[in-house]
């Protein structure tokens, strides 16, 4: 199975037509039908479904697409690994990234790198821990940034400088607006969302005995559309303070929650991990976080 036939598989499946694909390969129809047929051949499996104007996926060809962008994804990666052990201007590097304020840090590092490698190129990912960890443990990602405690048997980390403190997230009009920190108390029958990451892990930890109190409407991984969920007052979010937009405008407030609740961020990456040339000057240049 070769990389080239993979990437001609995933034009065709992104394209659901095989005129648009070949077009888009810059590859004569009758060459990318050759090349999808021999696919076909050597897994044994029946990949499309051929309509008269299109062409749509079986389940086993809905199963190779998700193989095949990690595939095509790794061998790009490796590609531009070797490419850039000859370039000391840049390289790129592959970032997995949870949700929080205190990603300014990783930021201002990667800026000050980029004045030393002008070449650089940061490919993001973002997402909840399991979902860059995933990724990082395929080999899709150099570094990740997770909102807790890893595992020190997996990966090696770094801190981040600060934490983010958690609160509620409500319409300015809303009674418990006027508190100046909200208590267990409070959220008692109240809508409440947030991600499931937080629900069972910091929320949980932080509610202890009274946490089946609570009442969760609905979990998200994002945190701006749990906001606008929040807008149109079907209840509050739970959240790390400066991820939603709380200005005058907004209509939004935000109260931290008492006692306070903070969540540390650590950049990790895999314990017997090898880097390429920039992922190392990354990894010094974020190090001077503990200096």
């Amino acid at each position: 199975m070769e990389i080239r036939t993979l990437r001609y598989f995933l034009a065709v499946a992104r394209e659901e037509n095989m005129t648009k694909a070949a077009e888009m390969l810059h590859v004569t129809q009758p060459t990318l039908s050759k090349a999808l047929k021999a696919l076909e051949e050597e897994l044994g499996k029946k990949l499309f479904v051929r309509h008269s104007f299109s062409i749509t996926l079986t389940e086993e060809g809905a199963l190779l697409r998700d193989r095949a962008e990690d595939l095509v994804t790794m061998a790009d990666k490796i590609e531009k690994e070797f490419l850039s052990l000859d370039d000391i201007t840049g390289g790129d590097l592959y970032l997995g990234l949870a949700e929080s304020f205190q990603i300014r840090y990783l930021a201002r590092q990667i800026r000050k790198l980029k004045e030393h490698y002008p070449h650089l190129t940061c490919h993001i990912t973002s997402g909840d821990t399991e979902q860059v960890t995933e990724k990082l443990d395929r080999g899709l990602l150099d570094f990740a940034v997770i909102c807790e405690t890893p595992d020190a048997k997996k990966y090696e980390s770094i801190p981040f400088p600060a934490g983010d403190i958690w609160g509620l997230i409500m319409p300015k009009d809303h009674p418990l607006a006027a508190k100046e920190n909200i208590r267990i108390d409070d959220l008692i029958g109240i809508p409440l969302f947030t991600s499931e990451q937080g629900w069972n892990g910091d929320i949980r930890n932080w509610a202890g005995d009274r946490f089946d109190e609570l009442h969760l409407e609905g979990s998200f991984r994002l945190a701006y559309n749990a906001s606008m969920f929040v807008r149109e007052g079907l209840g509050c979010q739970l959240s790390f303070e400066h991820l939603v937009d709380v200005s005058p405008k907004s209509g939004l407030v935000f109260r931290p929650l008492f006692p306070k609740l903070e969540t540390k961020l650590y950049l990790i990456w895999n314990r017997y991990q090898t880097f390429t040339p920039i992922s190392e000057r990354f990894l010094e240049q974020v190090r001077q976080w503990q200096q």
